[in-house]
């Protein structure tokens, strides 16, 4: 039972598993927000971050049976939980780790969801559509993987739909670009922007080829949409997030007047543009396994791809959207790359 000093919040509460990582934290953040009430989880020994609003930090591992159960025990003291988002990704991304850690992750996060009543709520990616997968992406598109990465990405959604179909639970999918804007790790932040106080950007494709991105304050402002409604979805349903579809020179157009406000660039310089050393890096590949499964994708870069929300409109009304120049100014802070006599400007400075 809640105790009297803490009711449940008139929306809900969910469980985020991996409230530590890019994405959960962004969910943390957002269904606090929103009013729910968060359960999130973290590994035993993880420094919980200070959030605004309702928030519950749970240290527990979910690695085993027994460290599952003992977190939907923790869950049920605390009250249970309605909705519980699966942030939980393996510590490294590699191909091994994936093969490893990747299904059983899931099949914790399932049985947890199962195990309380609630709806599992999933991030999903592009992967499973493979090299040839069609310019526009309709939740309805084969997949046809052709990574490593997308068959273990096809593996877990297939397996999450027969469950549903078993009746043992209820599941959504929300599909979506490369992140940004929550943290490191991205291809940002390791690749693009490595030389950007240098003048440089690095580009890991043709210039002209559109590709989707997914700025995650907005994604997680997306699930906690898509579980207001929840109850009028499916037993499994799958949506697309469009985020922010660019081009490399898109991505120019944006840079350059952010690099010469910030002194990066002289006045009437532009911005440089490298490739990806992709040669070298799928050499070495073969020996750095993170390498390698970066090499591996090279063909999203190559590929022109865009997600298609209207199923996801239909559901929610409208995709939650930060324009994108302040979207990657918030970005550019976030990662300590713009001054803070930038913050003092006013259309960098909402929120």
């Amino acid at each position: 039972m809640h105790a009297h000093t803490s009711p449940p919040s008139s929306a809900g509460t969910v469980l985020v598993l991996g409230g530590r990582g890019r994405f959960g934290l962004a969910a943390v953040q957002a269904f606090a927000r929103d009013g729910w009430r968060v359960l999130a989880q973290t590994r035993p020994g993880a420094r919980a971050p200070t959030v605004a609003g309702e928030v519950q930090w749970l240290a527990q591992a979910v690695d085993t049976p027994q460290a599952t159960a003992a977190l939907v025990a923790q869950v049920r003291q605390a009250g249970g939980a309605t909705v519980v988002v699966h942030a939980l990704n393996p510590n490294r991304y590699t191909r091994p780790a994936w093969e490893r850690e990747a299904g059983p992750l899931l099949h914790s996060g399932m049985a947890v969801a199962q195990a309380l009543g609630a709806t599992l709520m999933l991030p999903g990616n592009v992967y499973n559509f493979g090299q040839h997968m069609p310019a526009v992406l309709l939740e309805g598109a084969p997949h046809r993987p052709t990574t490593a990465m997308g068959r273990i990405r096809t593996d877990m959604e297939a397996g999450l739909a027969a469950a549903t179909q078993r009746g043992d639970l209820r599941a959504v999918i929300v599909r979506a670009g490369n992140f940004y804007g929550q943290g490191q790790g991205t291809w940002l932040d390791r690749a693009m922007l490595t030389g950007i106080q240098r003048g440089k950007l690095v580009f890991p494709g043709p210039m002209d080829v559109a590709t989707p991105w997914a700025y995650l304050p907005d994604l997680a402002q997306t699930f906690v949409a898509v579980a207001r409604v929840r109850h009028a979805l499916p037993a499994f349903e799958s949506l697309h997030f469009s985020g922010h579809t660019l081009t490399g020179h898109d991505w120019v157009n944006a840079l350059q007047p952010l690099a010469r406000e910030q002194g990066w660039l002289r006045e009437n310089e532009a911005l440089r543009v490298g490739g990806m050393p992709w040669l070298p890096i799928r050499a070495l590949g073969t020996v750095m396994p993170t390498l390698g499964a970066l090499a591996a994708l090279r063909y999203l870069w190559n590929q022109p791809h865009r997600l298609d929300n209207r199923r996801l409109r239909e559901r929610i009304g409208g995709e939650p959207h930060t324009p994108w120049p302040l979207a990657l100014q918030h970005t550019l802070r976030g990662l300590s790359l713009l001054s803070p006599v930038d913050a003092a400007n006013p259309l960098t400075a909402r929120a």
